[in-house]
């Protein structure tokens, strides 16, 4: 091979080998830089809600109230934003926020304001995991990560909306794994918001039964939302005895196919 065509081989920037080992090691780390620039960045917001004293209040659903209702026409924005904001930072809890929207705004528009909070915190989350890990990780693993049900739309549209429905599954680390996987944006987004509604809606409304000081009404909102817990559960229990259901109805079937022939292969003889 010539001498001017190996140099050319090998210079960063052209078709060759080396030449795009080295642009994907730089595109790498300049995805690892922005993921620990993104870390460094929520650990000094919480520090400074920490230091101001404002994570006491997001902490505390009857503060915050008082917080938003002062806030005025602000208050929709800030519930909107700090709900993001405790989806993307994990360490900053969402359900007083949740509360404190429903205790401000009551069933509607608090269920409003926090769908749009927690639809737009997953996104950025969706969205950050995607744009710094899931092309290292397609490096890393290859076409593994498009076999079985990480490759399969979906069931991982399935998973997260099923993980949407059951409240002690993370809500972070969900939309930080779904953008490490295959799923497209809009089939999470569409799974998100449908299964966020639920417990949208009732911590809204344990929020304004909260506010209201009943406390009969305040214990039956509790019951709601542990019986949402339950969804999921009844859920699995359904499918796996329909799944048995169609195993022994199968085998049955089998069975008299079988008897048959036999029947018949001793008529013949």
């Amino acid at each position: 091979m010539p001498p001017t065509a190996q140099k050319g081989f090998d210079q960063p920037g052209t078709t060759g080998r080396r030449g795009t080992t080295v642009g994907e090691g730089r595109s790498v780390a300049r995805r690892i830089a922005f993921g620990c620039a993104l870390i460094l960045l929520f650990v000094i917001l919480y520090l400074a809600l920490w230091k101001t004293g404002l994570l006491d209040i997001v902490m505390d659903s009857k503060r915050l109230h008082g917080f938003v209702e002062t806030a005025g026409i602000l208050g929709p924005i800030m519930v909107i934003a700090l709900m993001a904001a405790a989806i993307v930072a994990n360490p900053i809890p969402s359900a007083p926020i949740a509360l404190a929207a429903g205790m401000a705004y009551g069933h509607t528009w608090g269920t409003i304001f926090i769908v749009i909070g927690s639809l737009t915190g997953a996104l950025v989350a969706f969205t950050i995991a995607r744009l710094v890990g899931h092309e290292i990780l397609a490096g890393w693993f290859g076409d593994r990560l498009k076999v079985g049900l990480l490759g399969s739309q979906n069931a991982l549209t399935g998973i997260v909306f099923v993980s949407r429905l059951v409240p002690f599954i993370s809500f972070d680390i969900v939309s930080y794994a779904a953008g490490l996987t295959e799923i497209r944006m809009w089939r999470f987004a569409l799974a998100t918001l449908g299964g966020i509604l639920p417990a949208s809606f009732l911590l809204a409304h344990f929020g304004s039964e909260m506010g209201s000081g009943d406390v009969r009404r305040v214990s039956l909102s509790v019951l709601a939302l542990g019986g949402l817990t339950l969804i999921p559960v009844v859920v699995k229990v359904a499918v796996d005895r329909r799944k048995k259901r169609r195993r022994e109805h199968g085998g049955d079937v089998s069975g008299r196919q079988g008897e048959g022939e036999m029947k018949r292969g001793a008529g013949g003889g």
